[in-house]
């Protein structure tokens, strides 16, 4: 009899997944995540080394992310959502697909400003979009606020991405809620008047036109110029060098600023598991990690950032609720279009 029981255990035990089911499951944390940055797969193998919980990532738009893990409802086997935009966490938070972050930790690591006001998201870094100039041919103290590129004095000085670039809807999106819709679209129509040529390339290829001469001026995230500094391209090595950085708006509203931010999914099967990451992600050495290998601040003021960031100083941000963005997305969405901004 004893000898029967054994085997059929073992028969049981050898039927694919039911092994699984017998024993306790191999701790795991499944995010879902729109950035595609080599520091946060470093991070996600360092926690994985330290504590024996595997992460899987799946990689994607962030629109699509939202819209599988809605789609996917409680079978859903994302525990993180990860993602850039303060409007885009937003619109993960409206579709009802995050649950609130309740570590005392990550609260103590991330200040209120960069969470969700109810902790549906916490922020892990910021990025500023500064005024990049020409360095031979504009001289800083020109240059003021961002409603001052709207001024004709800049005409054929400027370049710019296409208005689906989401980081200038962001900006729009601030300036919407302190300026108001009609001086938003004032702005808009002033600054498309500017332009050089017709808008078109990421952030890094305006620098390029600046270092080719087409233009003088363009609005880039932070961080490409880290990234620009650092590259393989000795193109964009030398564009880099070549433009000046100017944070807008230091003696009025302040320099707009974006947040990468982590949620845990209101389905989430390793919840307890997911949170131990958000923790590991917001403490010093994580976000000291982060600002190194990919020249964002990090969200924990704790953390030291990278030199290049502590050579730009300290600096007046917009005070903005990033919740903001995702409200006055579709008002930006028409004003550029109203505006001509193509």
């Amino acid at each position: 009899m004893k000898k029967n029981v054994a085997t059929a255990a073992l028969f049981f035990l050898l039927i694919p997944g039911f092994a699984a089911a017998a024993f306790a499951a191999e701790p795991v944390v499944n995010i879902y995540s729109a950035r595609h940055y080599e520091s946060d797969k470093e991070l996600f193998k360092l926690f994985q080394e330290q504590t024996g919980i595997k992460v899987n990532v799946v990689s994607a738009g962030a629109p699509e992310l939202i819209e599988r893990i809605k789609r996917e409802g409680a079978s859903t086997e994302a525990d993180l959502f990860i993602t850039v935009d303060g409007g885009v966490l937003y619109s993960a938070k409206a579709a009802g697909v995050l649950q609130p972050v309740d570590s005392p930790s990550v609260l103590r690591n991330v200040p209120a400003g960069l969470r969700d006001k109810d902790n549906a998201w916490v922020g892990l870094t910021t990025r500023a979009r500064v005024i990049v100039y020409a360095k031979d041919r504009v001289k800083p103290e020109q240059l003021s606020t961002y409603e001052d590129l709207a001024d004709p004095k800049w005409k054929g000085k400027i370049v710019a991405r296409p208005s689906s670039s989401l980081y200038d809807r962001s900006l729009l999106a601030s300036l919407v809620t302190l300026d108001g819709e009609e001086r938003a679209l004032a702005w808009v129509k002033g600054i498309t008047a500017n332009f050089a040529r017709p808008p078109k390339g990421n952030d890094r290829a305006q620098a390029l036109d600046i270092a080719a001469g087409i233009a003088d001026l363009a609005l880039m995230n932070t961080y490409y110029i880290g990234q620009m500094l650092n590259s393989k391209n000795p193109a964009e090595v030398t564009a880099a060098q070549n433009v000046g950085v100017f944070f807008p708006g230091q003696k009025g509203t302040g320099t707009h600023v974006n947040v990468s931010g982590v949620a845990l999914t209101k389905h989430a099967k390793h919840a307890a598991d997911a949170v131990k990451l958000i923790e590991f992600l917001t403490d010093v050495p994580a976000q000291e990690r982060l600002s190194a290998g990919n020249y964002e601040f990090p969200a924990n003021p704790a953390a030291r950032k990278h030199p290049l960031l502590e050579s730009w100083g300290v600096f007046k941000t917009q005070s903005i609720d990033f919740s903001e963005f995702g409200v006055n997305n579709a008002k930006a969405i028409r004003i550029f279009a109203e505006g001509g901004w193509k």
